[in-house]
């Protein structure tokens, strides 16, 4: 499904054209999927990576900066009182033309995250779009009404579809001729850097073991009740909570001494939190928000060597506790008899490597080199019948037109 192969002349050849995402995450919130993708993407052409606007008593401006990925991200601004949806998509129409005029952007792929991006840009004429669905975005707190309508429009407009995992290709497949499921993947040289270091960060350090940590978005998908109950009744374990808290009140959040919420850490520093932990956890409630997710941070805590403990999500249980690699407990009791058979069982030789010979087939690289492999076919397949890209003065008349009415 994923093995699309194309010569390396034909990748090689297409440098030239860049990259436009639309995405409804911050590029300095969480570094996670796209972040992963696109930085590797930018190191062979220009990548454009276009938030959702911010609101504020500032002037209406487009900010553009280079990331240290060397990926370009724009942020529009807009002001307080702009709040129609029209007003709102044709600003964003004549921004995105501005920032093609700005930037000589003529030969280009679109790549959504969002589908409200369809509404300022379906008059774009890419040479291949992409749809890459990370997750069910229309079951989170929050989500706009209109976001499975245009998800189904989105689908008639791209050429490829992306799904973040296989519970979630298995809902989609169906929906477009050419969808391919790509899980989580793995940075292993990153995280693998737990098993050698042996400092603690000065917050985690005065914490006692054993310590069973979590890091990530803390949000409606997290199980705090499931927290709330394993550590109340097992006062001698630490919990390590690392991660940003949104869209949820963190008074709601359970409070005992030895729950530790450390806020959010950058990307690079989080194995060194890691390297300090006896468990890692996987603390997602089952709910709607959590039915398709496929967590990038289950491979991250076993390429540091950490045994993992999750509640049952599809894309946890498939394949990794069906090979044995994570225990899976979703009650307070299941979860505390894993916890204590892992902290009762010093050697981990075996579990490790059937760890190491699993993460041996997958890589950020491996997934990257696979999609753009898809994207490089679409290219070539649309190029001999393809009628010749919008003339961007042509892009600029439709645009300019349509922030006028």
């Amino acid at each position: 499904m994923n093995n699309a192969v194309i010569s390396p002349s034909v990748l090689n050849a297409d440098e030239t054209t860049d990259l436009v995402c639309f995405s409804h995450l911050r590029w300095d919130f969480v570094y996670q999927r796209p972040q992963h993708l696109l930085s590797r993407c930018a190191k062979d052409r220009r990548v454009f990576f276009i938030e959702e606007p911010i609101f504020g008593n500032g002037s209406m401006r487009l900010e553009t900066r280079e990331a240290e990925s060397g990926v370009h991200v724009v942020v529009p601004h807009l002001p307080d009182g702009l709040r129609s949806e029209i007003a709102i998509n044709a600003v964003m129409r004549e921004m995105t033309r501005q920032l093609f005029t700005d930037h000589d952007i003529d030969k280009y792929i679109f790549w959504y995250y969002t589908p409200m991006a369809l509404s300022f840009t379906d008059h774009f004429n890419p040479v291949a779009s992409v749809y890459d669905c990370m997750d069910e975005l229309s079951a989170f707190k929050g989500a706009h009404s209109a976001l499975p309508m245009l998800e189904k429009q989105l689908f008639r407009h791209v050429d490829l579809v992306f799904t973040g995992g296989q519970s979630l290709y298995e809902a989609k497949c169906g929906q477009h001729p050419s969808v391919h499921a790509f899980p989580s993947s793995i940075d292993v040289k990153h995280f693998g850097k737990a098993r050698n270091l042996t400092e603690d960060p000065k917050d985690q350090a005065h914490i006692p073991h054993p310590r069973l940590g979590f890091f990530g978005v803390i949000d409606e998908r997290f199980d705090s009740q499931l927290l709330d109950q394993i550590a109340s009744r097992r006062p001698d374990w630490q919990f390590i909570m690392i991660g940003p808290i949104v869209k949820i009140d963190p008074a709601s959040l359970p409070q005992h001494p030895n729950i530790h919420y450390l806020g959010g850490k950058k990307y690079q520093e989080l194995p060194e939190y890691l390297a300090g932990w006896d468990i890692a956890l996987l603390l997602f409630a089952r709910n709607d928000s959590t039915r398709f997710i496929s967590p990038t941070k289950t491979p991250e805590y076993l390429a540091a060597g950490k045994p993992v403990i999750s509640t049952s999500i599809r894309d946890v249980v498939r394949p990794y506790g069906d090979l044995k690699l994570v225990e899976i407990a979703d009650t307070p009791d299941e979860f505390i008899n894993a916890a204590e058979k892992i902290l009762a069982n010093a050697d981990q030789t075996q579990w490790l490597a059937k760890v190491d010979a699993f993460l041996e087939h997958i890589s950020w690289d491996k997934t990257w080199t696979q999609m753009y492999s898809l994207i490089a076919n679409v290219i070539q397949k649309k190029r001999p019948a393809r009628k010749a890209s919008m003339p961007l003065s042509r892009v600029n008349q439709r645009t300019s037109a349509a922030a006028t009415t």
